[in-house]
């Protein structure tokens, strides 16, 4: 028994080592098909690793054309031809590559091609946040990316990236990777290479630029397009370039002291010229394909962008804007914007940013935009620094109170009146003209624009933050600050705003209640007229429809508003049925005209780019010839639409 007992253990033993080695022999055989399978892979796509000389050129798919809404007229080509010059690394100051090294690959002359910490680093921020706004791409990776694959989102390409950066950095060193790197990525639309970024930038060659300018340049380098100097972020590319100055202290390139005094230095953009249609609308369009498409290469997309733009109507804002910017310089105003749409849809017609795009900023000794009356690449009109309306928000106000109920021939008295403390100090309005008219119905005090019934018919009929909940549902974005911060002057413009919000509210009072989203692109298309985008938005109610239409009612009343501006204002059109309000400011640092029709809503802003006061003239008589102008050349090319009666009348 003891025997057999013996000789089973004996064979339980064996049992259990044959498959221990059967385990083994199947996980050495795991791991060597793993190998092979990974070698295979690696030899298929290393075979294809084009020959050194290859980073110094650059092949595209096709390049994104911008064109009006015809269709007919290219706007802007995106990309359509490179800007570059080569040079050796040896030409290239060293703080400019500690820069590059310290903000986008601080280990990259300690990795092997692939940083797996960035990478970890990476996935965790990503975790954290929720989405995924962080890379752990190397510059290897990046130089791999830009130069031979497509910026397709998939597990092949990805690991073809993988493959390719290894085998880039096996065979050539950190200096030929570094200096093709500097040569070959993109700094801004249709500009490759640090040479050519520095001469269109700063118009001086790389080797001459400042330690503050080198900065600048590998900020871009984050989003070439997005923070172009000449665009719409250049404050976000400045803050960059401090965030990059501040990279090369941590990593012991600079002291703090260097880094601080780097950031103080001013920097002075050369001019560019280009071949562009209406820029400011451009760049406003390129905007839009970042933010849809994650600021993608667009060279190598090669949509074709039909735009919402009237081109006839483009050039005559653009005309209507020069004129009167050269008229109102008299007056100390030295620029102005115009932006026009179609309510029933929400299509920008025409938008001009400033008065002239490749002109010269005012005075000329002001530096990147600072101290500048006058400032040629900033869009007036989509600035996120807001501008005070005037009294071309009481619309609004009055909209609400109507919709509570009350109408055009309820009375308010016009007289001097405190409002109580707000602030600190006592709110007692005037009136612009500072006389008093005792009882003034609704009609009269709109129309005519009277401050102090306004001011009551916010406090006492419609309600502050009703007005201002209104004015948002309506399309302004940027009152966004608790209702005590603005209080009663709310109604009399004390809120900022922008002049494309303004257009997109007047809009509801155009459509009778219908609020359409702002549209800029009608459809986008790929390279082979396969239609990818197509504008489809729906109207939405925001307002009641009865008392918009005492609201158009009211200002297109030429009668009604004769005693304030006459009987033959600019805002009086003998064959068209047109309802306008203008706006000033109370220190006279905005000038606003706002007019439309069922067809046709346009806004037309004056003033000065630093908020420097212009002379004491309201917004009828600076921004309204502009406005005028534009508008009598506008009409005709429209349908010729009235505003429908009020039921009540």
């Amino acid at each position: 028994m003891a025997e057999r007992r013996y000789y089973r253990k004996i064979y339980k033993r064996s049992k259990k080592k044959k498959a221990i080695l059967r385990l083994l022999a199947f996980s050495v055989f795991c791991f060597l098909f793993a190998v092979f399978c990974l070698l295979g892979l690696f030899i298929y796509y290393a075979k294809d690793l084009p020959r050194p000389e290859k980073f110094s050129e650059r092949s595209f798919i096709e390049s994104t054309k911008i064109y009006d809404r015809s269709g007919e007229v290219l706007l802007y080509e995106l990309y359509s031809e490179e800007k570059r010059e080569i040079i050796p690394l040896s030409e290239v100051p060293e703080y400019l590559k500690e820069a590059l090294i310290s903000a986008e690959d601080a280990n990259f002359y300690s990795h092997f091609g692939i940083d797996l910490g960035g990478i970890f680093r990476a996935v965790k921020i990503n975790l954290k946040i929720g989405q995924p706004l962080y890379g752990g791409s190397t510059i290897s990776q990046q130089l791999i990316r830009s130069t031979f694959l497509t910026t397709e989102k998939t597990i092949k390409r990805k690991v073809r990236e993988i493959i390719l950066t290894l085998e880039l950095e096996r065979r050539y060193s950190k200096e030929q990777i570094l200096g093709w790197y500097l040569n070959q990525v993109p700094f801004g639309p249709n500009i490759y290479g640090v040479e050519a970024a520095s001469k269109t930038f700063f118009n001086k060659s790389t080797k001459e630029i400042s330690l503050s300018e080198a900065a600048l340049l590998i900020s871009l380098i984050k989003a070439p397009s997005y923070f172009y100097p000449y665009g719409e972020h250049r404050e976000e590319l400045l803050v960059r370039k401090d965030y990059v100055l501040d990279r090369m202290a941590k990593e012991n390139y600079l002291t703090k002291e260097e880094a601080e005094l780097a950031k103080k230095e001013e920097l002075e953009f050369s001019e560019v010229r280009e071949s562009i249609k209406a820029p400011h609308f451009v760049l406003h369009i390129q905007n839009e394909l970042f933010r849809r498409y994650g600021r993608t290469s667009l060279e190598e997309i090669g949509f074709r962008v039909y735009t919402t733009l009237d081109w006839e109507m483009q050039k005559a804002a653009e005309t209507a804007v020069s004129e009167g910017v050269k008229r109102n310089k008299g007056f100390n105003a030295h620029n102005a914007s115009l932006v026009a749409i179609d309510p029933g849809n929400g299509e920008i017609l025409a938008m001009v940013g400033s008065a002239d795009w490749f002109g010269e900023p005012f005075p000329e000794n002001c530096v990147s935009g600072k101290d500048c009356l006058f400032d040629p690449k900033v869009n007036i009109a989509t600035y996120r620094i807001g501008r005070q309306p005037g009294s071309a928000f009481k619309p609004f106000v009055y909209a609400l109170a109507f919709q509570n109920g009350y109408n055009d021939k309820y009375i308010v008295i016009d007289e001097e009146t405190n409002f109580g403390r707000w602030g600190d100090r006592d709110y007692i309005p005037q009136n612009y003209d500072g006389k008093f008219r005792g009882p003034v119905t609704l009609r009269q005090a709109l129309s005519q624009s009277l401050n102090i019934p306004s001011v009551k018919v916010l406090l006492y009929l419609a309600g502050l933050l009703e007005s201002i909940e209104i004015a948002q549902k309506l399309g302004i974005t940027t009152l966004t600050k608790p209702s005590s911060f603005y209080g009663p002057s709310i109604v009399l413009g004390g809120g900022e705003v922008r002049l494309l919000d303004m257009v997109s509210a007047y809009g509801v009072f155009a459509t009778e209640g219908l609020r359409a989203p702002l549209v800029s692109i009608l459809r986008i298309e790929d390279s082979q007229g396969n239609v990818i985008e197509e504008n489809n938005r729906a109207l939405r109610r925001v307002l009641e429809e009865e008392p918009v239409r005492l609201i158009n009612s009211i200002l297109s009343d030429n009668e009604a508003r004769a005693p304030m501006f006459g009987q033959n204002s600019v805002m009086y059109f003998k064959d068209y049925n047109v309802a306008a309000k203008t706006g000033t400011t109370s220190d006279f640092r905005d000038g606003w005209i706002i007019g439309y029709t069922p067809s046709i809503v346009t806004g037309v802003w004056v003033g000065n780019n630093d908020n420097t006061a212009m002379r004491k003239e309201p917004g009828i008589v600076l921004a309204g010839p502009i406005w005028r102008s534009f508008m009598e050349k506008a009409l005709p090319r429209l349908p010729k639409k009235d505003f429908n009666p009020v039921v009540s009348e």
